[in-house]
């Protein structure tokens, strides 16, 4: 079980002393937000892909490449890579080259964004966001895997011979999870080509959730790629601790209060208990995280999102801190007991390497 932070990136207004960090301090404080985060023990950090304010991370792949030189073994995310606006070249290229800077610590997760602006921005169209995810991907899978791509399809000019450069780490491309919040098509995208599925677990109620990963489930062993037990998910999640669960609450409340995506709408008390947001206490972290396997099976990765709202820096580390210190290691002992013989681990490139080179049954 791999678990790890995420980011939106986002420059919110802190509701409690006015302030605003500027562009330069929110960029710099999500490397330290990285860098602390391997400390604390956590094995993944994913950050969003965004072109807009009051977003900073409209470059995953520069800001990841900085982490890269300043960690050693934290596994380099995205938690959205815009396949539908971006070149599917481009990203090729892109990640095969962080790929190889990172020694292969680098995997990330297509996604259509949340911003619908964007679409026009990069002379694309808006009702053609699923047929674009799925054609562009179509070319990225072709690319990292043929060493001379000829094709055609509707939304960018024809390649003939083209080669994308360099070559993935090791011959093997970076892992590839499908983000989705809502929309079936992409977890039978997901499916289709035995990647993994993210189900960012927010907004949402989990009779929601439980159903998207079913379908990728079912889908996944319907394509032949294992049994649905096997398929690889993970889950996004909004965390808020503190170690008592009152004064997580109080603490909390201002920026739920004010957040863009939460403020005007169900109390803080209501949305906690709809959907997987958990503001309390490292135990009741602990008992919603591992409540998550009842209902979506056991899974591969799990992602906290602990930065946002304008919560400030100080107490985005303290949250690292408290989760790495008292929260982590119980559910990795707990996720680890609980797991059946046959659930595959959290992608890695080296164990992907190691499976290449296995020899094949006959």
């Amino acid at each position: 079980m791999q678990f790890g932070i995420f980011t939106v990136g986002d420059r919110t207004t802190d509701p409690t002393n006015g302030s605003t960090p500027d562009e330069h301090r929110r960029i710099k404080a999500m490397v330290e937000i990285a860098v602390r985060a391997e400390e604390a023990g956590f094995d993944v950090f994913a950050t969003g892909e965004h072109h807009n304010p009051p977003f900073v991370p409209s470059s995953p792949t520069t800001l990841l490449g900085h982490i890269a030189a300043r960690t050693e073994r934290l596994i380099l995310s995205t938690s959205t890579t815009l396949i539908t606006t971006n070149d599917p070249v481009k990203i090729a290229e892109d990640y095969a080259f962080l790929q190889h800077l990172a020694d292969g610590r680098v995997d990330l997760m297509m996604g259509r964004g949340n911003t619908g602006p964007v679409y026009p921005w990069f002379g694309q169209d808006i009702r053609q966001g699923i047929p674009l995810a799925v054609e562009n991907y179509a070319l990225l899978h072709r690319l990292w895997r043929e060493d001379v791509v000829d094709w055609e399809g509707r939304f960018r000019t024809a390649l003939q011979g083209f080669t994308a450069t360099p070559r993935p780490l090791d011959g093997v491309p970076p892992f590839v999870w499908h983000g989705s919040i809502r929309s079936p098509e992409i977890a039978e995208q997901a499916a289709y080509y035995g990647d993994g599925f993210f189900a960012n677990h927010i907004f949402w109620p989990k009779q929601h959730t439980a159903r998207m990963v079913d379908l990728y489930r079912r889908r996944f062993a319907h394509y032949g790629h294992g049994t649905p037990e096997q398929a690889i998910v993970g889950l996004g999640g909004h965390v808020f601790v503190r170690r008592n669960s009152q004064d997580a609450i109080r603490e909390f409340r201002p920026y739920f209060d004010n957040a863009p995506v939460y403020g005007g709408g169900p109390s803080l008390e209501t949305y906690m208990r709809e959907t997987p947001m958990t503001v309390g206490s490292p135990q009741q972290i602990i008992d919603r995280t591992l409540s998550f396997r009842e209902y979506v099976g056991d899974y591969q990765r799990q992602l906290f999102l602990v930065d946002s709202g304008g919560l400030p820096q100080r107490t985005v580390l303290e949250q690292l801190d408290l989760l790495g210190e008292e929260v982590l290691p119980v559910l990795r002992k707990e996720f680890a007991a609980l797991r059946p013989a046959g659930v595959p681990d959290g992608p890695t490139h080296a164990a992907r390497v190691a499976e290449q080179k296995a020899p094949q049954a006959p």
